[in-house]
């Protein structure tokens, strides 16, 4: 076992030998996100180093430490990408918490989740054993595995030492439009246009205007950017727009989150119509993110979201008494309760950083 390993593996068992939790940061970009942890610091950042790269296989694997910046960078000597566009929230940002978070960005809408990218896995266990999941190869990863279920688990089963991740070309050409609507007209209009085979790789509404991009062939973005209408931007302000949505820049999260509601991130199907909550709104993914800038409580947000079929996460600030994210159904907490269980039964990990009974 790596020494850097072997030290994780020892801090581990001497906290369950002290019956004293860990608390797992990569670079701490994301501390702040989910419910706040109590334990000692496991730093994991300094297990790094990108082990496994051949861009013909279109797989990269690396260990959690590894900033992300530096995995995007060396994508992109060879044209190609992370595909979910994951957020970084700052310059500490490593790959491990890109998973253990799962978040992602605006291209989540055309290419996938996180989840959606993870062929494998290295987790160090409760017990402070390594166990292997997945493949580093993309025809080695049938059905679901136990590497897709720890994209946004947060640290909750335990250490994510190393990752595999598919990645994908960088498109050839992109442009980006924008055009005015209203916001029934703009969710319509993505509606409309998402059951078209139009390159859409990413939209976003706010205030009565509705940008979007495109991304594909030169030949297709042309096709689709006259059949879309609207003015087109030009490339550097296009790239510093989409930029700013996925690291939440711009006035709008600066200012959300400061109230007693907080920022709210509701995961809604498409077709939902607008929803009658007070506050102001930035939409993506065609409709299926919402995000809510709101003074409304906890039971208001969720009920509005679970009417329209989906479900609210309480993103920053806000109270925090009614839990960060939305409860779980009885049966699917069970299963992860047992999972938990499996994994972590001494509950070291992160404890209480995703639901406040783990």
């Amino acid at each position: 076992m790596d020494t850097t390993l072997q030290e994780f593996a020892e801090r581990i068992g001497q906290a369950n030998a002290d019956g004293m939790p860990l608390r797992i940061r990569g670079g701490g970009s994301k501390d702040w996100y989910g419910q706040t942890v109590q334990g000692d610091l496991l730093d994991a950042g300094a297990y790094r180093g990108i082990t496994d790269y051949e861009p013909t296989e279109l797989v990269i694997s690396a260990r959690c430490g590894t900033p992300l910046a530096d995995i995007e960078a060396h994508l992109a000597q060879h044209g190609q990408m992370l595909a979910f566009e994951p957020p970084h929230f700052g310059s500490g940002a490593t790959i491990g918490g890109t998973v253990a978070a799962g978040l992602s960005g605006p291209r989540r809408q055309a290419a996938g989740a996180v989840r959606d990218f993870v062929l494998g896995a290295v987790l160090m266990d409760g017990q402070g054993e390594l166990l292997h999941f997945g493949g580093k190869v993309m025809k080695n990863v049938a059905g679901y595995d136990v590497s897709r279920l720890l994209a946004g688990s947060l640290g909750m089963f335990g250490l994510i030492a190393e990752v595999s991740l598919k990645v994908l070309p960088r498109p050839v050409a992109e442009s980006t439009v924008r055009l005015e609507a209203g916001e029934d007209d703009a969710l319509r209009r993505l509606n409309e246009w998402g059951g078209q085979p139009l390159p859409i790789s990413a939209s976003c509404w706010q205030d009565g205007v509705l940008t979007v991009r495109l991304s594909g062939a030169r030949s297709a973005v042309d096709a689709a950017r006259r059949r879309i209408g609207g003015d087109v931007l030009p490339d550097d302000e296009a790239h510093a727009f989409w930029r700013a949505l996925r690291e939440h820049e711009g006035a709008f999260f600066a200012q959300a989150g400061q109230g007693a509601g907080g920022l709210w991130r509701l995961s809604l199907p498409t077709v939902a119509p607008p929803l009658a909550l007070s506050g102001a709104q930035v939409i993506e993914w065609g409709g299926a993110q919402r995000w809510l800038a709101t003074d409304a409580d906890a039971a208001t947000v969720r009920a509005a979201a679970t009417a329209a079929g989906g479900h609210a996460t309480l993103f920053r600030g806000g109270v925090r008494d009614a839990g960060v994210f939305q409860p779980l159904a009885p049966a699917v907490h069970a299963i992860h309760r047992q999972l938990k269980n499996v994994f972590d039964p001494a509950g070291v990990f992160n404890r209480g950083r995703m639901y406040k009974d783990f």
